[in-house]
């Protein structure tokens, strides 16, 4: 049985050889399905996906607002005639800051992992500029952290901060309309944390506030204005 193996694993190679002797072709083995190459692969971040996708493919509605209906808007009321003028969020700062971490540095550890939470991206430390001898503050200690968005973390955040965050402040009245800087920027305030869902009450040592600040392409702020709120920016009359 041995032997009638070893010769039959001799004679493959041989026909092989024949083949190529003769000149005719080889013969390929048949594609799988699903192995080519799909065209248009490298944009399907940016396409309304079905129900059926994962959630870090789809597209951000808010997005999907803002160049939508935002745009003809805003292109109406300011007397634009080209769509890339119309101003548009660049980026949305998110900034916490304790002062009980110059006593106990571990504290910003919690104060990290509620902002990641919040935001879903890893915060990077903020430290003293200078030493302050009042408040035993030494230059270069971390006293907070802070969280740059942008593109498609930008717009989920300020979706669920819109429209889930800020109606749970007790008593919400609206966010005020005078923190402007002059330059199309708006910097808000929150008391504290725990009016995002992602956070845990029960786990919560301590109600800490945040600064958000949105970076826009306007150039004053009046457009800065109509923006956020076409955006949904509750703002208080």
């Amino acid at each position: 049985m041995a032997d009638e193996k070893k010769t039959e694993g001799k004679a493959a190679p041989a026909k092989k050889d024949a083949a190529a002797k003769d000149g005719a072709p080889a013969a390929k083995a048949p594609k799988k399905e699903g192995s080519g190459k799909k065209k248009g692969g490298a944009g399907a971040l940016f396409e309304i996906q079905d129900a059926s996708t994962p959630f870090a493919n789809r597209f951000p509605r808010l997005r999907k607002q803002y160049e939508e209906k935002v745009v003809p808007v805003l292109m109406k009321k300011l007397e634009l005639k080209n769509p890339m003028e119309v101003p548009k969020i660049t980026r949305i700062v998110v900034n916490a800051v304790t002062k009980d971490a110059v006593a106990n540095p571990k504290i910003l550890d919690n104060l990290t992992a509620e902002l990641a939470m919040i935001t879903g991206q890893k915060p990077i430390p903020t430290r003293a500029k200078k030493a302050i001898a009042a408040f035993k503050l030494r230059k270069g200690i971390p006293l907070g952290a802070m969280v740059t968005l942008r593109n498609k973390r930008m717009y989920e955040f300020m979706d669920r901060l819109v429209n889930v965050a800020l109606p749970r402040v007790r008593d919400f009245r609206g966010v005020s309309p005078k923190s402007f800087d002059g330059r199309g920027n708006y910097t808000m305030g929150l008391k504290e944390q725990v009016i995002f869902p992602e956070i845990n009450f029960d786990k919560v040592d301590k109600a800490r506030g945040l600064n958000i600040t949105f970076v826009t392409t306007a150039k004053d702020n009046e457009s800065a204005r109509l923006l956020l709120t076409e955006l949904g920016m509750p703002f208080r009359k």
